[in-house]
């Protein structure tokens, strides 16, 4: 599906042009939107828009890395949104040259529908022009990756203080997908950041009117996400290593326990087998009071040997 927006001298807004329309000189600037793109509509792309085939393939092949490429009348872009609900990434792409933007993704986009829609709805077109969309897309790019790193916080929250009680292999399993969620964002966080600052200490996009302390702003809280996704990270790190010892931890006092409880029954063992051994001659075997005495020595060592763990602090 393509959607097509002008301005005219006037500044008028103009929808559904024709594309071969849309770049003529009538026309102060263009946002041509391709979403889902067939086979026809994208070659649009390379007739009558005259796009490089490299950057027509990044289109095509998703999930390229953030990047921006020169090319002689536009600058090409590759983004990447995040879906707030799976938390995959969605790719956008932007072709912008001064008097035109092109958009295009294969999944819906909210930021993109929403300037859409502001630019349509607009009384003053005078303050939109294509590097303006660009920021604006961006901007709400940007701050839709913030409920996603806050909502992993409360998650790592909930995990480290285990309120509801549930088994450390459940917290452990929990612990390791939301190291994969802060990776997944780590993944797409660092290169847009990369890309902001290519944008602000560009030379060759002198022709963007919007003014570069904007894009300044994104850097920052591109900074900021990043930060809080490494803290996030060594938080996330923290808990595992805390689970890791606290098992253990555990996992030693129940052999320390058992231990103990091997050692106590060693000699009773020995002796139990000196006296099981039904050889002929054993004189303690026709002792009256063999039997009873036998009992007595092991409770003795048992009780020796259990005050003798208590002073070494076993039982502790």
């Amino acid at each position: 599906m393509i959607k097509t927006l002008a301005v005219n001298d006037n500044y008028e807004i103009i929808k559904d042009i024709d594309v071969a329309e849309a770049l003529g000189e009538k026309y102060l600037w263009t946002w041509i939107d391709f979403y889902q793109p067939d086979e026809n509509e994208i070659e649009l792309l390379r007739n009558p828009l005259h796009f490089h085939p490299l950057a027509i393939e990044d289109c095509i092949h998703t999930l390229q890395r953030p990047k921006l490429d020169y090319y002689e009348d536009y600058t090409f872009f590759v983004t990447q949104a995040l879906n707030q609900e799976t938390l995959q990434k969605e790719e956008i792409n932007f072709f912008l040259a001064e008097k035109f933007i092109v958009t295009f993704h294969q999944q819906p986009s909210q930021e993109i529908q929403e300037v859409w829609n502001r630019v349509s709805l607009t009384t003053n077109s005078t303050k939109w022009h294509p590097s303006q969309v660009l920021y604006h897309v961006l901007d709400k790019m940007v701050d839709n990756y913030f409920p996603l790193v806050y909502k992993i916080e409360d998650k790592l929250n909930e995990i480290d203080e285990n309120s509801k009680g549930r088994q450390m292999e459940l917290l452990l399993e929990d612990l390791f997908d939301t190291r994969h969620d802060l990776l997944s964002l780590r993944h797409t966080i660092t290169p847009m950041r990369d890309l902001v600052y290519r944008i602000i200490n560009s030379q060759r996009l002198s022709f963007m009117q919007v003014k570069i302390e904007y894009f300044s702003d994104i850097h920052d809280h591109l900074l900021k996400l990043t930060e809080m996704v490494e803290a996030n990270r060594e938080l996330a790190t923290d808990i595992r290593d805390s689970y890791i010892t606290l098992n253990s931890h555990q996992t030693n006092h129940v052999m320390k326990v058992l231990t103990v409880i091997t050692t106590l029954f060693m000699p009773l063992t020995f002796i139990a087998g000196i006296y099981g051994m039904n050889f002929h001659y054993m004189p303690e075997l026709t002792w009256k009071y063999g039997y009873f005495v036998t009992l007595f020595l092991m409770l003795l060592v048992v009780l020796g040997m259990s005050l003798w763990f208590k002073k070494k602090g076993w039982f502790k």
